[in-house]
């Protein structure tokens, strides 16, 4: 079988997935050598992208308790880009898994490097019953900001959805004959949207869905932020505090809610009951939550100095980090509890279900860690 579901898992360590409550646990340590650039979960399944500094790049895919899967497929017959891909530390790899079409699946993307006249952004999937690699799309923009730019990747049980935002000069003549003239190349958003993907089917954009800079999933549900304008530096599409975040159905493209944000949200979290939001006002990160049945509010809380820029949530709290410090805030109670301290920077921290889990490097290998919480 071209799955490779056991010979290649051997050369790492790990222990059994099941974690004790309240206990962090390592689920999974790396090969010498072999380091963890981005990590997702859902549900049971978890996924973790590895460079390659003299072997290929791989993504892996495990269902917890079963065994681990590498993908793409590689070897003679197989062409991908996924394996020589040069991913600097300041480049991110964004990672999704879903059991997308009933098969667990992943969805994850290449960022090339800023110094390329064209920037691109490879939106990458494959599935574990078909392992080779899919190219789903390129979403490239030129320097100055013309094109299109990624809005993110996320999944949730069988949804793997990514958002794009298109970019384009409100006078294209204009910035080309006196592109020094005052606001000659000035730039707007035309279009774009959140894209659901299916197997290895074309992306299908969802109905109702607008250009978005930030997204999530939750079952058959999709939240994103709008882009309503650009930065004045590289064009890079920009949210608005007055512009409402939507949450669609996936499937009939149907608004679910509506929330009017309190201040422009820079991260989006979405489960069954909640939408967070993650903004900043003047040099402090600002956590609010809404119900997602009526939009109503439910908490703010002001994140303290040092809090990272992005969020996750789960089926009674709310995860966020300030530096190594993995913390939590309850959707009901509004208390604030510290759970478990990394021992480096956690990588794709997130919590599905009461499990947080995330990736972190230590000398010299990726682990991945878990704890599960108390139920409330």
């Amino acid at each position: 079988m071209r799955m490779l579901l056991g010979a290649i898992a051997v050369a790492a360590s790990f222990v059994h997935a099941d974690t004790r409550t309240g206990q962090v646990q390592t689920l999974y340590t790396s090969p010498a050598h072999r380091t963890i650039a981005a990590f997702a979960q859902d549900d049971g399944l978890v996924a973790w992208f590895t460079p390659g500094a003299k072997s290929c790049n791989a993504v892996w895919l495990w269902q917890l308790g079963g065994a681990r899967q590498h993908l793409p497929a590689q070897g003679a017959g197989y062409h991908n880009v996924t394996c020589a891909w040069q991913v600097p530390p300041s480049s991110p790899v964004g990672l999704a898994v879903a059991r997308n079409g009933g098969y667990p699946s992943l969805l994850w993307t290449l960022h090339e490097s800023a110094a390329q006249a064209l920037r691109f952004d490879y939106v990458l999937g494959a599935t574990a019953r078909v392992p080779e690699e899919r190219r789903f799309q390129q979403v490239a923009h030129a320097r100055r900001g013309a094109g299109l730019w990624l809005g993110g990747v996320a999944g949730s049980g069988n949804t793997l959805v990514y958002a794009v935002a298109q970019v384009a000069y409100k006078d294209q003549v204009a910035c080309l004959s006196t592109p020094k003239a005052p606001a000659a190349c000035a730039l707007k958003i035309v279009k774009g949207g959140v894209y659901r993907i299916v197997g290895r089917t074309t992306p299908e954009k969802i109905k109702g869905t607008s250009p978005a800079v930030a997204v999530a999933a939750f079952g058959d549900n999709v939240a994103f932020v709008l882009a309503t304008g650009t930065a004045v530096g590289d064009g890079r599409p920009l949210a608005s505090a007055s512009v409402p975040v939507e949450v669609r159905n996936t499937l009939t493209g149907a608004l679910m809610t509506s929330v009017t944000p309190s201040i422009a949200p820079t991260a989006i979290a979405l489960s069954g009951s909640a939408l967070a939001l993650l903004g900043r006002s003047g040099t402090r990160l600002v956590l609010d939550w809404y119900e997602v049945k009526t939009g109503n509010p439910l908490g703010s809380l002001r994140l303290p100095k040092g809090a990272a820029p992005s969020i996750s949530i789960g089926d009674h709290v709310i995860v966020f980090r300030v530096g190594r410090s993995i913390r939590t805030v309850n959707i009901d109670t509004k208390q604030v509890a510290a759970v478990a301290t990394a021992a480096a920077t956690p990588v794709g921290l997130s919590v599905a279900g009461d499990r947080v889990a995330w990736a972190e490097n230590v000398g010299g290998r990726g682990r991945i860690r878990a704890i599960t919480l108390a139920s409330p």
